[in-house]
């Protein structure tokens, strides 16, 4: 199988600081039976031993892929830090757990969701591609709750309702340690007044602000479409119809078993 990067090294030889970038899909093919680009970005990771800084910008991928570069960082030797620009989505959200520190730019995004699949056959192939899923979700659970310290029941209903969090709600649910270019309070100044004089009374919001307010809160922002990306995977099918058909169920569980003993 054809290697297909979708990383870019700079100082990748390095034995200070290196850049790994991680941009758009993670591996459009599966890796699951590809021994060239596993073996290709391992070998590129482990041609230096300086840090890393790992930038994610992706809507996710293959989750075998993204399962085998989370444990490549994690075992990597040196220090890894991992900076959002754009969207660490689905499969790209695990890989971003493998970091030591975890940042994310002030207008970045992460979403966690249920594993997805397209089974075929009858009820006992449908039992079987469920009970993979399952399996599935538990190991992308693993990272989540290394990073998280969140409990598993936690996990599993974000995880189910499909999580989108901008940068705010990541640090405060666990999934990013900082956010880029933040200034905290040591930072500020002292010698800055305050924004209201103090022989003035505050200005208090009417009834109408604080309900534009609240609703201004509660506005979630529409990244996301299920039609869209239905549209796509379909199109992608069709177009891999006449070639060979994909792995069994049974041979994606002893993949996902050999795995997740690395998790």
């Amino acid at each position: 199988m054809k290697a297909n990067k979708f990383w870019k090294w700079k100082n990748q030889t390095e034995t200070e600081e290196r850049t790994l970038f991680l941009d758009g899909v993670i591996s459009e093919v599966s890796w699951f039976d590809d021994d060239i680009t596993p073996q290709m970005f391992k070998e590129e990771l482990l041609s230096g031993s300086g840090n890393i800084t790992v930038w994610i910008n992706s809507p996710g991928g293959d989750c075998i892929a993204a399962a085998q570069i989370y444990n490549m960082l994690t075992d990597y030797a040196g220090n890894v830090t991992v900076k959002i620009d754009g969207i660490a989505a689905s499969a790209a959200s695990v890989i971003a757990m493998a970091g030591d520190s975890v940042q994310m730019s002030p207008v970045s995004m992460m979403m966690i969701h249920n594993p997805a699949t397209i089974a075929m056959g009858d009820h006992n192939e449908m039992a079987k591609a469920i009970e993979m899923l399952n399996e599935v979700k538990e190991s992308i659970m693993n990272a989540y709750a290394a990073k998280t310290g969140l409990s598993r029941a936690k996990l599993s209903r974000l995880m189910d309702e499909e999580t989108w969090m901008n940068a705010n709600k990541a640090l405060q649910m666990g999934f990013c340690d900082m956010i880029m270019g933040r200034r905290t309070e040591e930072d500020e100044p002292d010698d800055e007044p305050d924004e209201t004089p103090p022989d003035e009374p505050e200005e208090k919001p009417d009834k109408e602000e604080k309900e534009e307010e609240k609703t201004k809160a509660n506005v979630r922002p529409l990244l996301f479409s299920r039609k869209k990306e239905s549209d796509e995977l379909v199109a992608k099918l069709t177009a891999l119809a006449d070639k060979p058909k994909g792995h069994s169920v049974d041979d994606v569980l002893e993949r996902l078993e050999t795995i997740k003993n690395f998790m």
